[in-house]
């Protein structure tokens, strides 16, 4: 499929760019998303949670009351779950909430993702741009001529770039990464995917092994 490229003023430069049916224009795997976007969300869970549980409550040992004779239900312990600052029974522990996927499907699930994106024309292919020293107002600049000031919008780099990333960082509804940290969630979680020219080799390379 073959896209237009535009400059930092959302102008069109007359130049057109060819991106590969490969990775942006196939069937998208709803359940390959699902799950690549169910593994991002679990891997930022800490999993720290934790209850005390009978054992690991601090009290007495000796038993409350006698076993008979006073007309309420028998018991042993005030670590009893059923006293209050008793234990909890059956409580969070501490546990990891992350599992594996295979690479395979984690390929799948992004050009699944970039596919979505396409075929919503909800993918910019921009001209390389930098700024000279790190300033939010040109990226917002950037931002309204591309008609994204309202938008949740992801840049992809080619390569890092620190005063881009820099200009960028203040603003809640964009984010630049490179390549390398592309992720299905960070995909799908914009409105809008502003692709550099320099990114799409690199895209395409790592999707199409």
């Amino acid at each position: 499929m073959e896209v237009k490229v535009l400059d930092i003023n959302g102008k069109d430069t007359g130049r057109k760019v060819q991106l590969a049916d490969s990775v942006f224009a196939i069937e998208p795997n709803n359940h390959a998303v699902y799950l690549d976007v169910k593994q991002y969300l679990a891997n930022q869970r800490q999993g720290t949670h934790k209850a005390k549980e009978r054992a690991e409550v601090t009290g007495s040992t000796r038993k409350v009351k006698k076993q008979k004779g006073t007309g309420t239900a028998r018991a042993g312990s005030v670590k009893s779950p059923l006293f209050k600052g008793g234990g909890t029974v059956f409580g969070p522990r501490q546990r990891s909430y992350s599992f594996k996927l295979n690479k395979t499907l984690k390929r799948l699930a992004r050009k699944s993702a970039f596919s979505i994106k396409a075929k919503e024309s909800n993918l910019v292919v921009l001209e390389d741009f930098t700024f000279e020293a790190p300033n939010t107002k040109n990226f917002i600049n950037v931002l309204k001529a591309l008609g994204l000031e309202n938008k949740k919008s992801l840049f992809v780099l080619g390569e890092s770039n620190k005063n881009v990333y820099l200009s960028s960082r203040n603003l809640k509804a964009s984010s630049v990464v490179t390549t390398s940290e592309l992720s299905t969630y960070a995909i799908l979680n914009a409105n809008s995917l502003v692709l550099l020219e320099s990114s799409l080799g690199g895209i395409e390379e790592n999707l199409s092994k």
